[in-house]
């Protein structure tokens, strides 16, 4: 069973930035952030393969950068010029093997999430 955990939530101002981790017992395989804000359905913001090479959805790109230090078994999610709408419970996933898009339920393992909230 591998475990994940996210850290790095909080308050932002709008235009910050900020920088989540999530922390895996095991590393390899794909990993991904998705993020569930208010009033929508979990989403895919970021995904990265096992050898590094990122992968975004097209609403994610330019804000959002992801990366993995696979030494540390430690994914993390870059995020600048926050808005409101970024408001939300960010969740890390894994899956083993490469990646395959931002479907939930093709993710074995979540991390419980972190929160943060970005005031106007």
């Amino acid at each position: 069973q591998v475990q994940l955990a996210e850290s790095g939530g909080g308050a932002v101002q709008t235009g910050g930035s900020l920088r989540l981790s999530c922390v895996g017992s095991t590393t390899g395989g794909c990993m991904a952030w998705f993020r569930q804000t208010p009033g929508k359905e979990r989403e895919g913001v970021a995904l990265i393969t096992a050898a590094g090479t990122p992968g975004y959805p097209h609403s994610g790109k330019g804000r959002f950068t992801i990366s993995r230090d696979n030494g540390a078994n430690t994914l993390y999610l870059q995020m600048s010029s926050l808005t409101p709408e970024d408001t939300g419970v960010y969740y890390c996933a894994a899956r083993p093997g490469t990646c395959a898009g931002f479907v939930t339920q093709g993710y074995m393992y979540w991390g419980r999430g972190t929160q943060f909230t970005v005031s106007s």
